[in-house]
């Protein structure tokens, strides 16, 4: 199963980007979707971003995500 990942972006040149999760950044390629600005939130697949979604709805996809780690985490205890 692969996971596309909501990232925030914080720097753009051209085509890449730098893209931000709990002060991990992560170079990304922009390619696929238009009209991006830093502070943008992208969800991110293989180093591209493949769409734009808003803060609110990115903010909630990563709280899912954290979630379900801590369960899983919780679980192999």
């Amino acid at each position: 199963m692969c996971l596309a990942v909501p990232l925030k972006v914080i720097e753009i040149d051209g085509n890449d980007a730098v893209a931000e999760l709990d002060g991990i950044k992560m170079k990304i390629r922009v390619d696929f979707v238009k009209d991006i600005k830093i502070g943008d939130y992208v969800y991110v697949h293989a180093g591209f971003a493949i769409n734009k979604l808003d803060e609110k709805l990115a903010k909630e996809n990563l709280e899912l995500f954290r979630e379900v780690a801590n369960a899983a985490k919780n679980k192999s205890k």
